[in-house]
This record gives structure tokens, C-alpha cells and sequence, in this order.
């Protein structure tokens, strides 16, 4: 789905007026249920979520910190839901023969770092993931899923859109009221820049959590200045990934923007071909929505690939190295 324009605005808007009743429903039951207890895991979990529904960076940030864990002397897996694929697990993603449509995109991404597991029965995943050798889990989302204990939770928080309204879905995009998540985090990823971030991270740091600030460094960004280019994407915030570009000093002549996890169709390439042909640009798109496209088309579109950068790496260590004790 496409964030409503209305969750980015003052939580007085008629819309957000009109659906805060159902907000509260919503965000109270949620809300409840992330206070139940949940199952012991079989080795400790560090779980990245966030507050809000739609895209706030949590794969990459979780690909970060497992490179962090690595060199820490943790063996750390990750566990997934696989929103969007059709298996329910638990089972170990193979690159080479899953798909989007069988594990989801982001575990797609995640199985080509680390042993990743598909589990919609998060305990069971914990067991496998326990059994194919790690010694820490990395849960990619599950913020607000009860079913296992969490050794450490961080929420990631995109700077640019923060919390948005600060109301509960539908009314806005939180998926609880944000004070009755604060409990479960132990801490914020603040990635990118802007003032809804920062004040969040001020709350945050109120309350005596560290607030670890990180950005998403684009790999080879130096070949896009002045390159043409039609830029597609179904993320939770394509804009986003427009801007990166536009950062770059690419030339975006077209942009189109699809739902997020959209899976991708050949008529939809065919179209962005065309499309690409007519205004003599290339095809470009994120590392998420590439895994995405029709086997047959992928190599007609550029990717740009990214990787989260710490402010201060030591001290974001430094609480793992605590939470996460080697033996």
C-alpha cells in the first residue's frame, strides 16, 4: 500500500479525526498484545523493528548489525516472517532456489550474508535457526509479534518521516501509541536526516535510550551524476530512493512509484521498457525490488545497492557486546 498523504500531517486533519476511534482499537489490541510473554528462544534474540508501518531501513540496519555481531565473535542468523511469500517455514532460504513469491524479498536479501530462516511460527524458526549453528538471532521486524523473548530491540526510524502523525493505524502510522512501545526498545536506529527523526531521537534520548544515527551509503554512487535514468520502485517510501538518486546527480527523467513488496509482472517491465526506450534513458531500481522482477527481465535493469553506515560504530558495539556476552 501507498502511505495516505494525511498520515504526514497534522494529526488534526479530518481523516485522521475521523478514523482515530478505530486508531485506538486498533492500537490498543496491538499494544496488549506485545505485553504478552513470550516463548524462551534457544539462543538470545536481537530483534530490529519499528514503530510504524511502511519502510524505515530495518533490513539493511539488521544486515549491519549482523556484520557488527560478526565481529564481536557472535554467529548470528536471521529470522524473517517472509512477508509476501507463500511458504510458511520454518525453512532455510536458498538464493539459488527460492523466490520472492515462495520466501518474500527481504529474506532474499538477508540469506546472501547470513544463514536465513522463514519461519511464520517464530519459535520453530528460533529452533532451526539454533540448529543451522547461530548463536544469535537477528529477527528482521517482529517489534510487535510477542511470540519470542528478546534479548535487545532496537526501532528504526527514518529521519525524514519519523512517526508521521503519531497516531495508530488507520488513523496514522504507528502501529501501537507510541508510549506503550517505548517499553519494548532498547534503544533507536536514527537513519538519515530531519526534523521528525530528531525529535523522536530527543524523546528517545530523554528517556535515557541511545540513539544509534546511521545512513544508507549508496555503493558505486559516483557512476549516476548525469546519467538519465527512469527510476522505479515498490518500497515503503520510493521518494526515498528518488532522492538518493537525485543525490547522486542522476537525471531522473521519469519515476514511478508501485506499492511496497509490489510483485512485479512483465507487463509492468514491459511498460517501464517502453517507457525507457522513448525518453532514451536506462531502467533503475532498489536491491529489495530487484529480486522482485521477472527472471527474464533483470538484466535490462540497473540496481542501485546500499549499505547503512554508523555515526559511532563503537558504541553501538558496545551495547551488543553487553547484551550479547560471548561465552
Amino acid at each position: 500500500m501507498h502511505p495516505p498523504g494525511f498520515w504526514s500531517r497534522p494529526p488534526t486533519h479530518p481523516l485522521a479525526w475521523l478514523l482515530a476511534p478505530a486508531g485506538r482499537f486498533y492500537g490498543g489490541l496491538t499494544a496488549d498484545r506485545m505485553d504478552r510473554p513470550g516463548a524462551v528462544p534457544p539462543c538470545p534474540v536481537l530483534c530490529v523493528g519499528n514503530f510504524t508501518l511502511g519502510g524505515a531501513g530495518k533490513t539493511p540496519t539488521a544486515l549491519a548489525l549482523a556484520r557488527l555481531l560478526r565481529g564481536i565473535g557472535r554467529t548470528p542468523a536471521f529470522l524473517s516472517r517472509g512477508y509476501g511469500g507463500r511458504l510458511a517455514g520454518p525453512l532455510i532460504v536458498d538464493p539459488a532456489r527460492h523466490g520472492a513469491a515462495e520466501v518474500g524479498d527481504e529474506p532474499l536479501l538477508l540469506a546472501r550474508a547470513e544463514t536465513t530462516v522463514v519461519a511464520r511460527d517464530r519459535p520453530a524458526g528460533a529452533r532451526l535457526c539454533a540448529e543451522a549453528g547461530a548463536d544469535v538471532i537477528v529477527m528482521d521486524d517482529g517489534l510487535q509479534n510477542p511470540s519470542l523473548t528478546k534479548t535487545l530491540s532496537f526501532a528504526v526510524i527514518d529521519g525524514g518521516a519519523g512517526i508521521g502523525n503519531g497516531l495508530p493505524f488507520p488513523a496514522g502510522p504507528l502501529r501501537a501509541p507510541l508510549a506503550r512501545q517505548w517499553r519494548h526498545v532498547a534503544g533507536l536506529v536514527l537513519v538519515g536526516d530531519g526534523a521528525p527523526g530528531a525529535a523522536l531521537a530527543s524523546e528517545a534520548e530523554a528517556r535515557g535510550l541511545p540513539v544509534h544515527r546511521a545512513r544508507l551509503v549508496p555503493e558505486d554512487g559516483a557512476e549516476w551524476a548525469g546519467r538519465r535514468v527512469v527510476a522505479f520502485a515498490g518500497i515503503g517510501r520510493p521518494q526515498k530512493f528518488f532522492e538518493t538518486l537525485r543525490g547522486l546527480g542522476a537525471e531522473i527523467v521519469a519515476e514511478r512509484a508501485f506499492p511496497d513488496h509490489h510483485p512485479f509482472r512483465a507487463g509492468d517491465l514491459a511498460k517501464l521498457s517502453a517507457l525507457a526506450a522513448q525518453v532514451g534513458a536506462e531502467l533503475i531500481t532498489t536491491e529489495k525490488d530487484a529480486v522482485r522482477l521477472p527472471a527474464q527481465t533483470r538484466a535490462e535493469v540497473r540496481v542501485l545497492r546500499v549499505a547503512l553506515a554508523f555515526t559511532d560504530a563503537a558504541m553501538l558495539c558496545r551495547q551488543l557486546a553487553a547484551a550479547f556476552p560471548r561465552a
